[in-house]
């Protein structure tokens, strides 16, 4: 995963790059995150809900909910956003 991350004193937004036939098969933390797809193609997990997103596609995630997700063919670009972990 490459990222660039905007760190300010209570949030954090990463823009970040998956490689194509990537996975995370779950984890959960303490803050709320949110995103939108900007490139490719991305299935997500959300608790027991899975969601196929394409560009422009707009995600949450509440805190303390197990996530994850699996990229395809292409790599997938995601504008990341989240509170400052305390």
């Amino acid at each position: 995963i490459l990222s660039k991350a905007e760190i300010g004193e209570n949030l954090v937004m990463v823009c970040m790059q998956i490689d194509r036939q990537e996975e995370d098969t779950g984890h959960e933390h303490t803050f709320d995150q949110c995103g939108i797809i900007i490139e490719g193609q991305i299935e997500m997990f959300v608790g027991r809900e899975r969601r196929f997103l394409k560009v422009n596609a707009c995600y949450f995630i509440p805190a303390g909910e197990r996530h994850g997700w699996k990229t395809f063919d292409s790599p997938v670009k995601i504008l990341d956003i989240s509170l400052k972990a305390s």
